[in-house]
């Protein structure tokens, strides 16, 4: 009795060990007393080591694969240029074919995806068919025409021209047609002194340009004046057409860089 309540006793202060004690007791009992023979089973197995998983190669990225693919086509051009065999010709030629199917692969899907995405279409932008492309320049040039009908009552334009300058020549009626065809004020500058039959009314230069910031003394040369900030615009130099200088003039003074291209 004294026997009992003090294993009990001592189950109750430690569970874990009690527990332990207990089984030992019954493995001595039913394996070495009793004897029971193979079929009572007796030996505890032993816990199998967690096997370790196998280290495996993250695959080479694809920007290796590339240079991979690169120097194997130019090993291969190589060899068969230094040693035009058969063999090296064929192993050139077939390793090529093989780069030009994958590039025609990517250029279908290429395709398909900006078909089936209109956020990367950039066509939609700025077409390039021809009946797309006519639409979308008869509707910019009608904002283009709009901006430039108001242009008259912000800015006026600077024209830098030579009497010695052949150029200037063919650029002054081009100059001029534009700024009467939108009421724009052009103030004509000479920089060598000499007339010009195209402006009459004429200036000679007397430092405009370097009060303008400009560096370059090329002729001709077309400046706008933004009369509520009080700054130039430089618009070009040389001989533009006239589509090509209202289309400058409309996109300095209407559209920020990166809003048309």
């Amino acid at each position: 009795m004294v026997l009992v309540v003090c294993a009990c006793l001592e189950a109750a202060a430690s569970p874990a060990k009690a527990q332990t004690s207990a089984s030992n007791a019954a493995d001595t009992l039913y394996c070495e007393q009793r004897q029971l023979g193979y079929w009572f089973y007796c030996v505890r197995p032993k816990a199998a080591a967690p096997e370790k998983p196998e280290q495996v190669a993250p695959p080479p990225s694809a920007t290796l694969q590339m240079d991979a693919i690169t120097k194997s086509l130019r090993e291969l051009k190589a060899r068969a240029i230094i040693e035009p065999t058969p063999e090296n010709v064929t192993a050139y030629i077939r390793f090529q074919r093989e780069q030009l199917d994958r590039a025609s692969l990517f250029s279908d899907v290429w395709q398909r995806a900006i078909w089936q995405d209109p956020d990367l279409d950039y066509t939609l932008e700025r077409p390039v068919s021809t009946l797309a492309k006519r639409q979308w320049q008869d509707s910019r040039q009608r904002s283009r025409n709009a901006v430039m009908a108001g242009l008259s009552k912000r800015y006026g334009l600077f024209y830098f021209f030579a009497q010695s300058c052949g150029v200037c020549e063919v650029m002054s009626p081009i100059v001029k047609s534009v700024a009467g065809r939108w009421n724009i004020t052009i103030r004509a500058i000479s920089t060598d002194g000499g007339p010009s039959r195209h402006f009459p009314g004429y200036k000679v230069e007397t430092g405009q340009r370097a009060h303008m910031g400009l560096e370059a003394k090329i002729t001709p040369a077309l400046v706008l004046w933004d009369s509520q900030k009080k700054h130039p615009i430089p618009i070009g130099y040389g001989v533009l057409s006239a589509d090509e200088l209202q289309d400058r003039i409309y996109l300095l003074t209407s559209k920020e860089a990166g809003h048309d291209y």
